[in-house]
C-alpha cells in the first residue's frame, strides 16, 4: 500500500499490486453511475428503462435468463443500490482483504473474491433450480451484490490467520474465526427469507474461501484460471512505454568509393610488382574524380591486390 485509505483509493488504478484498492474502487465506481442513472431516468419518467437496463446485468436464478446475458455471472459482483448494502460490504471487504493482501499478496486477493463471486452464483442458481421452495419464484429472482466476494474473503482471511483479533465497537477484541462463524450462521439462518438469493450466495462464497485457503496450503491455486485472464486484459490495456529508435544514413558521394585514402605516418616499402601507397593515393583520387569504371585494368588489378592486405 502506498498511503492512506483515500490516497490509495484516489490512484488505485496507477499503481501496481493494488488489487484490495482496485476492487473498492470499481464498486464505488458502479454504485455512483446506478445512482445517478437511477435518479435521472426516475425524475424524468423513464424509472422503467433503468429497471429494464439494470436486469441485463443482475445475476438471474433462471438457466435461460443466464444463458441470453452470461455476462451478468461477472457482472452482478460489482453492483449495489442500497448504500447500507455498499458501505458494509466495502468494509468488510477492505478490513479482511488488508488481512488476504499481507498474507497472500494482491492477484491472490483478486482471485479469490472473482472466485468467491462466481461460487456465490453458482450456489444460488442451484439452489433456485433444485429445491421446491423457490420453483415459484425461479423466472423473476435476480440477485446483486460484492457479498458473495466478499464472504470468500472473511472467510479465507479467518481459515488463513483464525487468531487475528479484530477491535468491535461495544464487543471489544474478538478473533476473526468467530467473526466468520457468526455471519456464516447468520447466512444460513436467512436463507429461506426475503433475501434468499443473497444469504445463498454468502454462503457460496464462504465455502469457496475456506476451499481456496484449503487448497492453496496444499499448493494448488484454484485461481489460477482467474489470474491468466486477468493478466491477459492486463496486457490489452496497460500502456506500454514507446521506444523511439532512429537512424541516420551516412551521406553518400555519387561516385563509388570502395576504400578509404589514407596517409600513414611511415610509408612502407612495395615489394616487387605491387603497388606502393602513392600509387594507390592516386587511384583513389582518379576514383573520386571519375569513378571506379574509369579505371584501367592495371589500376584495377593492382587496387584489388593492395586491398587484400
Amino acid at each position: 500500500m502506498y498511503g492512506n485509505f483515500w490516497e490509495n483509493l484516489r490512484n488505485a488504478f496507477r499503481h501496481d499490486n493494488n488489487s484490495l484498492y482496485k476492487l473498492i474502487a470499481i464498486n464505488l465506481l458502479v454504485f455512483l453511475v446506478l445512482l445517478v442513472s437511477r435518479v435521472m431516468l426516475t425524475i424524468t419518467g423513464f424509472g422503467d428503462v433503468y429497471s429494464a437496463g439494470v436486469s441485463l446485468f443482475m445475476m438471474p436464478a433462471s438457466l435461460t435468463k443466464l444463458i441470453s446475458q452470461p455476462w451478468a455471472i461477472f457482472s452482478y459482483m460489482f453492483m449495489h443500490e442500497g448504500i447500507f448494502h455498499i458501505l458494509f460490504n466495502m468494509l468488510f471487504l477492505f478490513w479482511f482483504g488488508q488481512l488476504v493482501h499481507q498474507f497472500l499478496g494482491s492477484r491472490k486477493l483478486a482471485n479469490l473474491y472473482i472466485l468467491g463471486g462466481l461460487a456465490g452464483a453458482l450456489f444460488y442458481v442451484l439452489i433456485y433450480n433444485l429445491a421446491p421452495y423457490f420453483r415459484g419464484s425461479v423466472d423473476s429472482s435476480l440477485m446483486l451484490g460484492a457479498s458473495a466476494g466478499v464472504f470468500a474473503i472473511v472467510v479465507g482471511a479467518a481459515t488463513l490467520s483464525p487468531n487475528t483479533t479484530f477491535f468491535l465497537i461495544l464487543l471489544g477484541p474478538v478473533k476473526i474465526k468467530y467473526i466468520a462463524i457468526f455471519y456464516v450462521i447468520l447466512s444460513f439462518a436467512n436463507s429461506a427469507g426475503a433475501n434468499a438469493g443473497g444469504e445463498l450466495a454468502h454462503l457460496g462464497g464462504a465455502l469457496m474461501g475456506f476451499l481456496y485457503i484449503v487448497e492453496l496450503r496444499r499448493g494448488i491455486d484454484l485461481g489460477v484460471p482467474v489470474q491468466k485472464v486477468g493478466i491477459f486484459f492486463e496486457n490489452i490495456f496497460s500502456r506500454r512505454k514507446k521506444v523511439n529508435v532512429s537512424y541516420r544514413r551516412p551521406k553518400s558521394s555519387s561516385n563509388f568509393k570502395p576504400f578509404t585514402k589514407s596517409t600513414p605516418a611511415a610509408k612502407p616499402a612495395a615489394k616487387q610488382g605491387e603497388a606502393s601507397q602513392e600509387e594507390i593515393d592516386v587511384i583513389l583520387d582518379k576514383i573520386a574524380e571519375k569513378g571506379y569504371e574509369a579505371l584501367s585494368k592495371d589500376e584495377k588489378r593492382k587496387l584489388f591486390e593492395f586491398s587484400k592486405k
